[in-house]
């Protein structure tokens, strides 16, 4: 079984941001809504925990990405057994207006006006999901996400 972990890192007025490491080596950054403790619907970070990828292969988005990476999407990567979440995928995304509650990755971020963005995303996402959809395919994968925050670096 491999894990991928998500490192929460920084907290912005309304998002937060992670590193993402695959067998110890930093891929990419993430992007959430803000950590809260009462969950609101499509704007809360996914809770601290260890829960299995899977490769979800119907919906629009899925037909999204299909049309928009012909060449190698096998599906959404999809992160399950989310306790009040579903359908919480790993995607494409610059600010906390595209997650609707998912997982947003990109390149390099950047602070703006108190909220975290990430830049080149697409190009983060192909890398990472070329490599996990790799070890999806030999074995199961875990996704860990942690919060590592340091009170100094909370955005408020």
């Amino acid at each position: 079984m491999r894990k991928v972990l998500v490192k929460r890192i920084r907290q912005g007025n309304n998002s937060t941001l992670s590193e993402i490491y695959v067998d110890d080596m930093l891929i990419c950054y993430g992007l959430e809504d803000a950590v809260r403790e009462v969950k609101i619907k499509g704007e809360t970070a996914i809770p601290t925990g260890q829960y299995p990828l899977i490769l979800n292969t119907y919906g629009a988005m899925n037909a999204r990405y299909k049309r928009k990476f012909p060449s190698f999407h096998q599906g959404m990567i999809e992160i399950k057994e989310i306790p009040d979440y579903s359908y919480v995928y790993i995607h494409i995304g610059n600010n906390i207006g595209d997650t609707a509650g998912c997982l947003l990755v990109g390149e390099c971020w950047e602070l703006i006006e108190g909220d975290y963005e990430l830049r080149r995303s697409k190009k983060a996402y192909l890398t990472l999901y070329q490599k996990l959809i790799r070890l999806m395919a030999k074995e199961q994968v875990l996704i860990a996400i942690s919060n590592e925050v340091p009170s100094d670096l909370v955005t408020k």
